[in-house]
C-alpha cells in the first residue's frame, strides 16, 4: 500500500469547551485534488491552520508522507513541502509578477539575501519564476506591477508563490474569494493543470467550482468530518444536502 502525501490520525482541538476539531482522520493520496466544504464554523479554516503549524494540536498526528511533522513549526513544514495560501493575498505590491516569483525563488535557494544584485545574476532563477507564471498563465504580465494585476491574477500570482516553493502538498483557503464570478473558472482553469506531482487540497465555498475540479471532496460539520466521496456520492448524500445544499443535489 503506498503512502498518502498527507494524512492525519485523531486530530482534536478546542478552545475551552468550544470544539473546533474532533478525531479528524484523512489520508489523502498523492496526487488527488481535495475539496473541503462544510457550513461557516464548520472548521475548514482551523483544519488548514492545524495541518500547516498555525495551530498545536490537543491531541493526534499529522504526517507528510511517512513523515511524522506534528510538532514542526510552519517553516519547517514548507521546507518538507507543506505549503500553503490564505483568504486575503499577501503579495509585494511594489513588485510585479517576475520580480516577486524570482524572489520567493532565491528564498528557496536560500540567496534571498543577494537580492539587491541585477537580476541577470540569478538568470536561471528568473527563467524558473518565468516557467511558474506562465504555467499559470501569466506571462504575458510578467512585467506588471502586482497592485496593477486583476484580482484573479493576483490570487493566481499568490498560488506561483507557493510553486515558487516547489511543494508536495499544496493548501488553498479560498482561492476564489473576492474573485469575480467570471474570472473563477479560469482560476481553478489553472490549479486543475498543476502537475500531478502536486496534492491538491482546497477549501471553496462555490459549488460549482467543487463539483467541477475536485477529484473527492470532505464534508466538515461542526470540527468533525461527516462524509468524504467522490462528486457523484457527496452530491447523492442525504445528509450532505441537509446540512450543507439546502436539500438540492448540484
Amino acid at each position: 500500500m503506498s503512502i498518502a502525501a498527507l494524512s492525519t490520525q485523531g486530530l482534536d482541538k478546542r478552545f475551552g469547551s468550544l470544539v473546533v476539531a474532533s478525531d479528524i482522520n484523512l489520508v489523502i493520496p498523492h496526487g488527488v485534488r481535495y475539496a473541503l466544504i462544510g457550513p461557516n464554523g464548520a472548521g475548514k479554516t482551523t483544519l488548514i491552520n492545524l495541518i500547516t503549524g498555525m495551530l498545536r494540536p490537543d491531541a493526534g498526528k499529522i504526517l507528510l508522507g511517512d513523515a511524522d511533522i506534528t510538532a514542526f513549526k510552519p517553516d519547517a513544514r514548507v521546507k518538507r513541502g507543506l505549503v500553503r495560501t490564505f483568504q486575503i493575498n499577501a503579495l509585494f505590491p511594489h513588485l510585479n509578477a517576475l520580480e516577486a516569483v524570482t524572489l520567493a525563488v532565491c528564498e528557496r535557494r536560500g540567496v534571498a539575501g543577494e537580492w539587491w544584485k541585477p537580476l541577470r545574476a540569478h538568470a536561471d532563477a528568473v527563467e524558473e519564476a518565468y516557467g511558474i507564471l506562465a504555467s499559470l498563465m501569466l506571462a504575458a504580465d510578467c512585467y506588471r506591477l502586482t497592485r496593477e494585476l486583476a484580482y484573479g491574477q493576483q490570487r493566481l500570482l499568490e498560488i506561483a508563490l507557493a510553486l515558487a516553493t516547489r511543494p508536495k502538498v499544496l493548501l488553498l483557503d479560498e482561492p476564489a474569494a473576492g474573485v469575480p464570478r467570471e474570472e473563477s473558472a479560469e482560476l481553478f482553469a489553472a490549479i486543475a493543470g498543476l502537475s500531478q506531482d502536486i496534492t491538491v487540497l482546497f477549501i471553496e465555498h462555490d459549488m460549482d467550482l467543487v463539483f467541477r475540479f475536485a477529484s473527492r471532496i470532505i464534508v466538515m460539520v461542526g470540527g468533525r468530518i461527516l462524509v468524504e466521496g467522490t462528486p457523484q456520492e457527496i452530491a447523492g448524500d442525504a445528509r450532505v444536502r441537509e446540512v450543507y445544499l439546502g436539500g438540492d443535489a448540484p
